[in-house]
């Protein structure tokens, strides 16, 4: 059914449940499943009275910010194999999460994405808009959508 699956996570407890998911499809399939977490750059403001950090601060908590994010999908991966399915895991840099989980799966070659819906109601999925729905939009993948 399924060779490669890919599942983002951020380690909220709903993407967790998308790993599970992702783990229980693995397995009936005989699939592979890449983890990938993607990490922010360090928001820069040219505003003035914004906090100017120097380039050494910033590079610092880039790095901080990567190891933590390959910290996370190690264990993720950690979990699947204990379950006995191939996995692997992948950190990318970007400030377009949406855009950086459908050019991963294109990578890897998934042939499924397993996400989770954070669930955000009114103004706040307005103003912080959908990263799910985003990838759900523009893929051109499967995507397999956990509330």
């Amino acid at each position: 059914m399924y060779q490669r699956i890919l599942v983002p996570t951020d380690s909220s407890s709903l993407s967790k449940k998308a790993v599970q998911h992702a783990t229980a499809l693995a397995q009936s399939s005989g699939a592979e499943i890449v983890v990938l977490n993607v990490v922010p750059r360090y928001p820069v403001s040219y505003l003035e009275g914004a906090v100017v950090f120097e380039t050494q601060d910033v590079a610092r908590i880039e790095k901080q910010w990567s190891e933590q994010a390959r910290e996370l999908v190690d264990k993720a991966v950690a979990q699947v194999q204990a379950k006995g399915v191939k996995a692997r895991g992948a950190v990318v840099k970007s400030d377009l999460v949406a855009e950086s989980i459908i050019s991963a799966a294109r990578k890897h070659k998934a042939d499924l994405i397993v996400m989770a819906s954070h669930g955000r109601k009114g103004i706040k999925r307005l103003l912080l808009g959908s990263e799910t729905q985003h990838v759900l939009t523009h893929s051109t993948l499967p995507v397999l959508v956990l509330r």
